[in-house]
């Protein structure tokens, strides 16, 4: 039998840190491929996956190190765009380090002091950005992830509208609950709908417009028919930034309509919500103070480590209320410190990753200043981009205007710009799309996604996310296009 090893864990981080180093991972020149993508059966052939009786060698263990790294993603890459986050921030990387190295939960002062306060105030700043009262009249909570932060909101709504379904269940209730959401929102209404009993065919979409935003007067019309049908309208998500256009909702009106129906709003500000921290482009948001909670991903576009979302929520101890459950053997009343900082008990979860170290230590050494500018050199390389695509030849926008740091649009090769534009012409297009990103994907240069948006009848299109982390430049917009060219200009040949 093979006896455990005894490394000193130091040496084993000094050689991963070493590793890292060798394999280039933080790398962040234009020239570094983003991907060395194999097929599934390839890589399967080239990594041992098998997990057996017998530990492997040292060598070996650095072996299969080295190739998780060179055939994982680069997300640290500039080149990186497929997804609505990107590259982490180095203060955050830090911050994330040190939290697993100490390896504890969020539940109690007591196996989390220095981190609890932490967590309190990130919340309590954060509330200041979206608007909020300020503490103990609003909380908030890390989460893992926007589809739980939302799900939380739904809880929250809920509650407040039926404090005693807590205890008697939705099968009380005589009518059913329903919520609203817009057509361009994010699956996880739907998820949360499911997972709360209150069942997918009550979640109603509300219609949007050419650009994607939430049409106040269908929102309007929807309540309305619902409660026509002796259904309860309790909660409406509006959506700053949507995940495709990233479209941002008129948060004032809603809000209004909301207030006027007595109906619960929410935010679903995972993607945007970064904006609060710029000067410049917070204004977009305007209204988001007036909702009853926000959900907000720091890990997308801020470039925070995934993950590390917030809840934000008004209402003094509204977390705690809804969510308690008084477990007397984790948190008693009668301990030896102050048990109002234990925060485990206003969680749905027990287990509670710190996650608040990462964006305190980005907070902490950036300042509010800071992050802002990352903001405001993100959008301005949006802008660039959206410039760039609407002025070269072959690239054409899904639609005129963006708000956030996605921008969607088709590149027509030379061969298909006289042609017409018959119902043929645009499949050939829709299809075209998908060859760029697999080309570009196998080339390895530059990572950038494709998707439709069926409910709007527009097939497949390129979607370029802009992220502040790495930090982007005009130089790394003019790459991609290039980039696009080059794969379209071979699949051009091909038609001929």
């Amino acid at each position: 039998m093979a006896e455990p090893r005894t490394n000193n864990i130091t040496t084993m981080l000094e050689n991963l840190l070493r590793i890292l180093k060798e394999e280039h991972v933080f790398n962040r020149s234009e020239d570094q491929r983003v991907i060395q993508f194999l097929h599934p059966k390839e890589l399967q052939a080239k990594i041992s996956f098998s997990l057996d009786k017998e530990p492997v060698k040292e060598e070996q263990l650095e072996t299969l190190i080295r190739q998780v790294i060179r055939y994982s993603v680069k997300t640290n890459s500039l080149n990186f765009h497929n997804q609505l986050y990107g590259g982490i921030d180095e203060y955050g990387l830090m911050g994330s380090w040190l939290t697993e190295s100490l390896n504890t939960t969020q539940a109690t002062y007591e196996i989390a002091p220095v981190f609890t306060m932490i967590e309190h105030e990130v919340i309590k700043k954060s509330l200041e950005l979206v608007g909020y009262p300020s503490m103990p009249h609003a909380d908030g909570i890390m989460c893992p992830g926007g589809s739980m932060a939302n799900m939380y909101g739904l809880i929250m709504a809920r509650y407040k509208m039926f404090p005693e379904i807590k205890k008697l269940g939705a099968s009380w209730l005589d009518k059913p609950l329903t919520c609203l959401t817009s057509q361009d929102s994010h699956y996880s209404i739907l998820k949360a709908a499911h997972w709360l009993g209150i069942g997918t065919d009550n979640v109603y979409k509300v219609k949007t417009d050419k650009y994607g935003c939430m049409q106040a007067d269908n929102l309007k019309e929807v309540i309305m028919q619902i409660k026509n049908k002796g259904h309860v309208p309790f909660f409406v998500n509006a959506t700053a930034g949507t995940t495709v256009l990233g479209a941002i909702d008129p948060l004032q009106e809603i809000a209004e309509i909301c207030r006027r129906e007595n109906i619960w709003l929410h935010v679903d500000a995972c993607l945007g919500g970064t904006l609060l921290f710029s000067e410049k482009y917070r204004s977009r948001l305007r209204g988001i103070e007036l909702s009853n909670s926000v959900a907000w991903n720091c890990h997308k576009m801020l470039g925070a480590p995934l993950q590390c979302s917030l809840f934000l929520v008004k209402g003094e101890k509204a977390l705690y209320k809804a969510n308690c459950s008084n477990a007397d053997y984790l948190f008693q009343q009668d301990k030896f410190y102050d048990v109002s900082w234990d925060t485990g008990d206003k969680s749905v979860q027990c287990g509670r990753k710190v996650d608040a170290m990462k964006f305190w230590l980005m907070w902490k050494a950036r300042g509010t200043i800071g992050l802002g500018s990352l903001v405001d050199n993100a959008m301005r390389c949006v802008e660039y981009f959206l410039k760039r695509i609407r002025e070269t030849p072959g690239f054409r926008l899904v639609q005129s205007d963006y708000q956030l740091c996605t921008i969607c649009f088709w590149y027509i090769p030379p061969k298909m710009r006289d042609q017409p534009e018959t119902l043929n012409w645009w499949k050939q297009l829709y299809n075209i799309t998908i060859e760029i990103k697999k080309y570009l994907t196998l080339r390895g240069s530059v990572m950038i996604n494709y998707t439709p948006l069926l409910h709007k009848e527009c097939g497949n299109f390129l979607r370029m996310v802009v992220t502040c982390q790495p930090p982007p430049t005009e130089s790394s917009m003019d790459y991609v296009i290039k980039e696009i060219e080059k794969v379209a200009l071979e699949l051009d040949k091909s038609l001929s």
